[in-house]
């Protein structure tokens, strides 16, 4: 029998973050990590932050959202903000509620000098680093290459054996390679300096 297609939505739901990441997710060993790093800074961070006027963001919670801003390669602040508002799993890691409403973005920039441009942040990323060391490997590197922003067609690039990219013994560069330059006076040649 086919299912029906309710378009009510229910007001309450029953089952906690927790119980919604799967046991086995990579983030689960990661939080626990984060968070015995984040209770052992616990007092640094107190010493940063007054007794008096009103609570700001926990730096606890500032600093695992920036984990997830370079696990997830999020590119910006705002972005990172926007996942936060409907991403369970974002939501788990950071200790938010179901239904606890995101920051505003400008939260990174008013506590950048406070906490994240200060030897606070080097300190909590130093010991992530340490404790994640023997799950790292120097054997290769990766990077996504949609993230990288091209600076050159693969039309510009020439062998470094190609002969036209050469003067000949007489000083001059490939005959064709000069018609180029004619056509298009913004390519120069590779000798002086400049990419073609």
């Amino acid at each position: 029998m086919r299912g029906e297609d309710n378009k009510q939505q229910a007001m309450f739901s029953y089952v906690s973050p927790e119980k919604r990441v799967p046991t086995d997710h990579p983030l689960r060993p990661i939080r626990a990590m984060v968070d015995s790093i984040l209770k052992e800074m616990s007092p640094q961070f107190a010493k940063r932050y007054s007794d008096v006027g009103r609570p700001s963001i926990a730096p606890e919670r500032l600093l695992r959202v920036l984990l997830l801003q370079i696990f997830y390669s999020v590119r910006s602040e705002r972005l990172l903000m926007e996942q936060l508002q409907y991403n369970l799993l974002f939501r788990w890691f950071v200790g938010m509620e179901m239904d606890e409403e995101v920051w505003n973005h400008a939260v990174f920039s008013k506590n950048r000098e406070r906490l994240l441009n200060e030897k606070i942040a080097e300190a909590f990323f130093q010991r992530v680093l340490a404790q994640a060391q023997p799950y790292l490997s120097d054997e290769h590197f990766m990077v996504d290459g949609t993230l990288i922003e091209a600076w050159a067609s693969h039309k510009s690039f020439r062998r470094k054996d190609d002969p036209g990219d050469q003067p000949s013994a007489s000083g001059e560069v490939d005959p064709s390679r000069r018609e180029a330059r004619q056509r298009n006076p913004s390519i120069h040649d590779r000798s002086r300096g400049a990419v073609i």
